[in-house]
């Protein structure tokens, strides 16, 4: 049977790819093996709890009780994929007056959004504009003032994965103290609970502060209380709601409480809690909610159950019997990977590349990282996490439709910079990116293979059927030949969009896209698009020079001059099955790109990424080797992010790519067979 043959069949039944031997895997020894574990305050490290809507990041103290120590390095937000400000626009601009910069595409003028010059003030407001918000800051008090690192000792603290709850325990002033934070699974509330004599000698109080919105990293600011109200709309002695309003966005907050306290303003923006708290649940929603709060104890078992369903199905994978001693740092990474994403990446839209912990790039999702962020969901057996975000494109079609359509394009355009509208934000880079259009249709087939029937079909027909037309119609037909730009910018960001054209990775992800857009019209009983096929038969070979993979066509120094960034390339045959790649001449350009490429300037994903590329050569020592190439970009800190630089601490995209990398290397047996001892379940790579 062939290779292929043998990758169909694990599509149809994703436990036939796994690498079992003997009895199922003790799940919870191996999740809980690798719970995060501080005895100090780590700033870059902060930990976080969550439900892929809703999640808090809190320092040492279990709450955010130490703000101007881990702003510098990751901020303690809380934020929703809901949650989002806009200040009001000057009163001389209006969005349409923005002026399109026009690029000359084979004697057509077509417009996008880069321009900045003579139009500075719209185009940074629709830039940043809106902006993910922090919806409150949750710390503890200690006689009535702010808790300082320097009166804390004795810390441990822990996030339990298997239960998805966060125990911290330190001394404040040589008292103990026990602080368990944890998140309802299905509401956007966190729940804590408070242990320690402090509490008993009315010592320790809770504080909610609530900033104003903010462009920046901590999506906060706290110098304009006036700027925004927060009102009382319901109050009783175990029972705060309160409204809030900046600008033209408003949300509601309700805090329940139990124990001898009672809550009182200070301030315009803030509330405290004091007296003898013993726990409290605070909810945030977009619009008020009648629904009663459960108590704190109900949050945490409900958030106990979430987590136990959640480790005890969907793929695993143990490396505690492989003797290399990298093992135990990929088994690591991999369980705070899918933990990280779980609570981060599994909401109703796509995740800023921060998640839910900070913001960058003002909170907005970047689309082209989408398949990172969310197709290892169907790989691990977990699609309808997947599924979750996918609807989301249906609902901005009209935006994508118009866009194409302003652009001289049928079909939909679907944005690199957005938020939940799907306007796009304007970008000398973003807009002319054009690898982020076929992820809906690889995506839905990803749940197709998962769930292969006419409701699958019906959900998502129209997001694959109107992004291929417009990926027919983007391509141009030149000398007999379809081309890809210019204008366009790759996957590999370093190029010029005016003179750049037929990108390896796009004309390969161009061509299965396609392929796949054609067989959902087959399995609904429509006739193949003729053009489809047209375009697939006639698009551009993939660019070759001296024996090796180009970047792209037009740029034949690519391992000098454009030896940094993402080398996309090696996706033709990695997150692509490679249908137009020659796997020696691959093989080749693998290897150039170990030898040559300046990694300081790369990013995350490209470690698992290259890990594909090798995996599917038959080099699993290579993917290894990969997975752990010393590198500033590839640094995986204690809480299972990824760090990249000042502004980007975190960086789930390259979790997401090491769980997609895991998958691929499990379907194929791509482990070095010395030293490696893999077991696994549940897992497949579902394309053929």
């Amino acid at each position: 049977m062939t290779r292929r043959k043998l990758l169909l069949l694990a599509s149809q039944a994703p436990a036939l790819a796994a690498l079992r031997s003997g009895p199922s895997l003790d799940r919870r020894k191996l999740v809980v093996r690798h719970n995060p574990i501080l005895h100090a305050a780590d700033p870059r490290a902060p930990l976080s709890v969550g439900n892929g809507e809703f999640a808090f990041t809190a320092d040492v103290t279990g709450l955010q009780s130490l703000r101007s120590l881990y702003e510098p390095h990751v901020p303690l937000c809380t934020q929703s994929q809901w949650g989002w400000h806009s200040f009001p626009i000057p009163d001389h601009l209006h969005p349409s007056d923005f002026r399109l910069e026009m690029y000359d595409t084979y004697g057509r003028p077509v417009g996008y959004a880069t321009q900045r010059e003579g139009q500075a003030p719209l185009y940074d407001w629709l830039r940043e504009n809106p902006h993910r918000l922090n919806l409150a800051e949750i710390a503890l008090l200690l006689d009535q003032e702010p808790l300082r690192l320097e009166s804390i000792r004795s810390i441990h603290q822990e996030l339990d994965l298997w239960n998805g709850i966060l125990n911290s325990h330190f001394e404040a002033k040589g008292v103990p103290v026990r602080v368990l934070t944890c998140c309802h699974p299905e509401l956007d509330a966190v729940a804590v609970l408070l242990d320690s004599p402090l509490v008993e000698a009315r010592r320790l109080s809770v504080a909610f502060r609530f900033p104003y919105g903010s462009i920046h990293m901590s999506a906060s600011d706290w110098s304009k209380p006036e700027a925004h109200r927060t009102e009382v709309v319901a109050s009783d002695g175990r029972f705060l709601e309160l409204a809030r309003t900046l600008d033209s966005d408003s949300y509601f907050v309700r805090i329940r409480w139990s124990g001898e306290a009672q809550i009182e303003r200070r301030g315009l923006q803030e509330f405290v809690l004091a007296g003898a708290p013993r726990s409290f649940v605070c909810h945030f929603s977009q619009r008020r909610s009648m629904q009663a709060l459960p108590p704190a104890e109900s949050v945490q078992a409900s958030c106990r159950a979430h987590w136990n369903r959640f480790w005890s199905t969907g793929g695993a994978v143990d490396f505690s019997q492989s003797t290399d001693p990298r093992a135990q740092e990929l088994e690591r990474r991999v369980v705070l990977s899918q933990y990280l994403t779980a609570i981060q990446c599994s909401g109703s839209a796509p995740p800023q590349e921060t998640g839910l912990t900070c913001n960058s790039w003002y909170g907005k999702f970047h689309l082209e990282m989408h398949w990172w962020h969310a197709a290892h969901f169907a790989l691990w057996g977990r699609t309808p996490l997947l599924e979750r975000s996918l609807p989301w494109y249906q609902s901005i079609l009209p935006a994508a439709r118009a866009k194409a359509q302003q652009q001289g394009y049928a079909g939909v355009r679907w944005p690199k910079m957005t938020d939940l509208s799907g306007r796009s934000s304007p970008s000398p880079v973003g807009e002319l990116l054009i690898w982020q259009q076929p992820h809906p249709i690889a995506l839905a087939e990803l749940c197709y293979r998962s769930r292969p029937n006419r409701e699958t079909l019906a959900r998502y027909r129209e997001i694959v059927m109107e992004s291929a037309h417009f990926m027919a119609s983007y391509a141009v037909k030149v000398k007999g030949r379809y081309v890809l730009g210019p204008p366009l910018i790759p996957a590999q960001e370093n190029h010029p969009a005016r003179t750049t054209f037929n990108p390896t990775f796009e004309l390969s992800y161009w061509h299965q896209a396609l392929g796949i857009a054609q067989t959902w019209r087959e399995r609904l009983g429509l006739p193949r698009e003729q053009e489809w096929d047209q375009v697939r038969a006639l698009l551009s070979r993939l660019p070759v020079r001296e024996g090796v993979y180009l970047a792209a066509e037009s740029c034949p120094d690519t391992f000098t001059k454009y030896n940094w960034d993402h080398p996309s390339m090696l996706c033709a045959y990695g997150l692509l099955e490679g249908e137009l790649v020659n796997q020696e001449v691959m093989r080749r350009t693998l290897h150039k790109v170990l030898r040559v490429w300046r990694w300081p300037e790369t990013w995350g994903w490209d470690y698992p990424m290259i890990a594909m590329t090798a995996a599917r050569l038959g080099e699993p020592e290579t993917a290894i080797t990969a997975l752990f190439l010393q590198s500033p970009k590839n640094e995986w800190l204690l809480n299972g992010h990824v760090y990249q630089r000042p502004n980007l601490p975190v960086y789930l995209p390259a979790n997401g790519a090491l769980l997609s990398a895991i998958a691929l290397m499990i379907t194929l047996k791509a482990f070095p067979r010395r030293n490696w001892s893999v077991q696994a379940e549940g897992l497949s790579w579902l394309f053929s």
